[in-house]
């Protein structure tokens, strides 16, 4: 991931976040918080969308295609010029469920959504042609963006399947989709749900790539392999929630996810041995655990190798966790959405609470961080107000979605993430 700016490092961390200044809890000496400011660089009360022009926008309004206050940003990606934001049609009315945002001539605000390749393949239920439902993606070394459309409408008990699990790779440099894979019938079950994707580049270039689904409410995860073109699904009990870590209280909301299995994933640096490590977590839990790409990426070796996953320190309470990421030093960020902020592990160190820190809060505008990426040194946080948004009615004339970024030099700095050099100590993480 790529980000190009046009204005000046000095201006990046003017601090936008008037509301919020600089992150929440910091006293002088607890080297458990960083001190970096948040740059609040997109904010939205509703999402809108870059229609030709407003007669066409107005007219998709008044048939129903688009409902401003049906749209809920899941998930983000980044890739040199382009801030892409996805949107799943879990209401009526969204007209485009992958987006992007031009960082050339957007730089802060509320920029319209554009869609992705275009507005023609975004159509709901045009199996093979369009995009139906999209939550989170992944921007690879080689400028492909992969893209699991679930091909769903709806959510929870409204969930209409459309259209086939389908796996979309597109060619970043001209557009175009370079493959498309439909999962097996195999691949998942009544109650698969998948939101998650992990993309594994080996050390064989391009080609020698995998990506790995997490499968929340199917309890499985489904790897793909380009060189092969084919798939396969990987069960574990540690795919499974913790059934004492199904309560939530989050936005002044509390409520039951008890059924939220394996969620989010992040990829180690490729270790001496050729392969990475994987880290995943049921959202319904609140420990780490870890498998071996040699593992996953071997069809046989997935299907019967139990103790070759491990099992991680649990992170303590309060402790549910979204998205994460690894970035190439093996430094860890990851959404912790009972405490509206974000965590960091250094994997050159056991992982345990002791090793963990606080990079980023704020009980306003990070309410239910939903997606978290890295690129050029920065950290990009979204945030979503989901629960509320599921669960409750949102408040349309308060900024409900948010984009912020931070440096991550600066927000780990003085922190136990930042206490030794960098690098992934493949055999310390147990």
């Amino acid at each position: 991931m790529k980000i190009y700016c046009a204005w000046s490092y000095a201006v990046l961390w003017i601090l936008l976040l008037s509301r919020a200044g600089n992150v929440d809890g910091i006293r002088p000496g607890n080297l458990k918080f960083g001190r970096a400011p948040l740059l609040e660089r997109f904010a939205w009360k509703e999402l809108d969308f870059a229609y030709p022009n407003e007669r066409s926008r107005q007219l998709a309004i008044a048939n129903g295609e688009y409902v401003p206050e049906n749209s809920l940003p899941v998930g983000i990606e980044i890739w040199k010029n382009k801030l892409f934001v996805t949107v799943p049609r879990w209401r009526d009315g969204i007209p485009a469920t992958l987006n992007y945002i031009s960082l050339d001539t957007n730089q802060t605000g509320s920029p319209k959504l554009t869609p992705y390749p275009n507005w023609r393949q975004n159509r709901a239920g045009v199996c093979g042609s369009g995009l139906t439902t999209v939550y989170r993606i992944h921007a690879d070394a080689c400028d492909r963006l992969w893209v699991l459309d679930t091909g769903t409408i709806g959510i929870g008990e409204t969930t209409v399947q459309a259209c086939p699990y389908t796996l979309n790779v597109f060619d970043l440099t001209t557009d175009k989709i370079l493959r498309q894979y439909r999962l097996r019938p195999q691949d998942i079950n009544q109650n698969t749900f998948i939101a998650n994707i992990a993309v594994d580049l080996g050390k064989g270039g391009c080609d020698d790539a995998f990506a790995y689904v997490s499968d929340e409410l199917g309890y499985g995860l489904v790897v793909y392999s380009w060189q092969r073109n084919t798939s396969w699904r990987v069960t574990h009990s540690y795919f499974m929630p913790d059934p004492l870590a199904g309560d939530y209280n989050i936005g002044g909301l509390n409520f039951q996810w008890g059924e939220e299995g394996i969620f989010g994933m992040s990829l180690s640096p490729i270790s001496e041995n050729g392969y990475r490590t994987l880290f995943f977590h049921p959202l319904s839990s609140y420990r780490e655990f870890a498998v071996s790409t040699r593992i996953l990426r071997d069809e046989q070796l997935s299907r019967n190798s139990y103790h070759e996953f491990q099992v991680l320190a649990s992170r303590g309470p309060l402790s549910h966790c979204t998205a994460s990421v690894m970035d190439a030093s093996g430094l860890q960020f990851f959404n912790l959405i009972d405490q509206n902020a974000v965590g960091c592990w250094n994997s050159a160190l056991p992982y345990s609470p002791a090793n963990h820190a606080i990079v980023a809060r704020h009980d306003r505008a990070m309410i239910f961080p939903a997606d978290i990426k890295v690129n050029r040194g920065l950290l990009w946080i979204m945030t979503d107000r989901m629960p509320i948004f599921l669960l409750s009615t949102l408040n349309y004339t308060d900024v409900n979605f948010r984009i912020l970024t931070t440096s991550v030099q600066e927000a780990i700095a003085g922190t136990i993430c930042d206490n030794m050099p960098w690098g992934f100590g493949g055999n310390q993480i147990w």
